[in-house]
């Protein structure tokens, strides 16, 4: 009994004694006792009389650092609708028009890339008013899903069309190509559109993307709406590329609508404005507008602090989509520069390359006259001996338009 009522208060003294350490060491500062892991680090980090060893530890010089991010840019031509492709694009049984047909052999170009633009030449100013063909242009909304449809991820809309219906036919552009989840630049609704910059981020690489045009066909800006296209102007573009520098952008893309319509040659002005946009801080210049393919180049170039930038333009890439026949105009490229962005040295051009297409109309069919026709590929099926793909007229005209498009590449 004895024995039993001592191991009762041994217990009780065992458990105020477990009590009372935790109290203490719940209120006692210790730290003062051991060495502080961050001065220890400091101490190493600063210190001459260590070697390197598996034992070191790691300092901020060490730490990984963000990684070289590859990735495609792809860009189209011009997207004109004459009036003979939305009649070939109607179903007149539902009533609806239907575009995708024309893409379906170039789709495959498109839609795997990272990042895909275009240029928009027509409006979406709304079936009331009612469709139509040049000077004044008005399409189908049909047309904005099937951009989408093909893989297309941005449209620029600053160009000599974009006001063909006034601020009312460019403000509902608008809206059909948000309806559509297609990006868009270059035209806006209201001021502080304008004043946001387009940005895609590829992992951590963000890409600022810009658009002007040389004008809108003589048609005047709407008055109190200077905002709602951007002009050419050296003054809103320094402003708007400080814009994306100061909010982090990595890569700068500017698309460009001027040149000389039917010129397979740059100007002068393209030429100077190349060099301007460069030096201000674009990295990549698309060019559009004379609805004929315009040469290409990488260049080294020298920026106003003296360093070496390497910088791409394309002045021109022809029709994406029209029913144009003055020469030229019926050959295109669908352009696609793989880059390489580097944290530290910046962009790197790996490669450019391009698939040379043409706009075919089938004049023997009732439906569905126009596509889009991956040039080299036709060429290479019918000369396999499979005479069925197209006939021996399309087989010599696309050896032709080929030459025509390597000729002006090449010069």
């Amino acid at each position: 009994m004895k024995v039993s009522k001592f191991k009762r208060v041994f217990l009780v003294v065992l458990f105020l004694v477990i009590v009372l350490f935790l109290v203490f060491i719940n209120f006692f500062d210790f730290s003062n006792f051991f060495v502080n892991d961050n001065s220890l680090n400091n101490n190493l980090a600063d210190s001459n009389s260590f070697g390197n060893s598996s034992n070191d530890v790691l300092i901020d010089s060490d730490i990984e650092k963000k990684q070289p991010v590859s990735f495609n840019l792809v860009a189209t031509g011009d997207i004109l609708c004459h009036n003979t492709q939305y009649f070939d694009a109607y179903n007149s049984y539902n009533g609806t028009y239907d575009f995708n047909y024309v893409f379906d052999d170039v789709k495959k170009y498109i839609e795997p890339a990272d990042i895909t633009l275009c240029s928009l030449e027509t409006s979406f100013a709304g079936e009331s008013i009612g469709y139509s063909n040049y000077p004044r242009f008005n399409t189908p909304d049909s047309l904005a899903s099937a951009i989408k449809n093909v893989g297309i991820d941005i449209v620029s809309t600053a160009g000599n069309h974009c006001l063909d219906y006034g601020f009312s036919g460019l403000s509902r552009t608008i809206d059909v190509l948000d309806e559509n989840g297609l990006s868009h630049l270059g035209t806006y609704k209201t001021l502080d559109e304008q004043s946001k910059i387009l940005y895609k981020v590829i992992d951590d690489v963000k890409i600022a993307f810009l658009n002007y045009t040389y004008g809108t066909n003589g048609i005047p800006i709407p008055s109190g709406k200077d905002f709602c296209v951007n002009l050419i102007d050296k003054e809103l573009i320094s402003s708007q590329i400080n814009t994306a520098k100061t909010e982090g952008a990595n890569v700068i893309v500017a698309c460009m609508h001027w040149g000389t319509e039917y010129s397979t040659s740059s100007n002068s002005e393209q030429e100077n404005l190349a060099d301007f946009l460069f030096t201000e801080g674009v990295d990549i210049i698309i060019g559009n507008h004379p609805h004929v393919i315009q040469p290409f180049e990488t260049r080294e170039v020298t920026m106003k602090d003296g360093s070496i930038k390497t910088c791409f333009v394309s002045y021109a890439l022809g029709n994406f989509t029209a029913d144009q026949n003055y020469k030229n105009t019926r050959n295109s490229i669908i352009l696609n520069l793989s880059l390489t962005y580097d944290f530290e040295n910046g962009l790197k051009i790996d490669e450019v390359s391009y698939t040379p297409i043409y706009i075919y109309k089938n004049s023997k069919v009732g439906v569905h006259k126009f596509k889009l026709i991956d040039i080299n590929s036709a060429i290479q099926e019918y000369e396999s001996g499979n005479k069925s793909a197209i006939s021996t007229d399309l087989y010599n005209t696309l050896k032709i338009e080929l030459e025509n498009i390597h000729s002006i590449i090449d010069n």
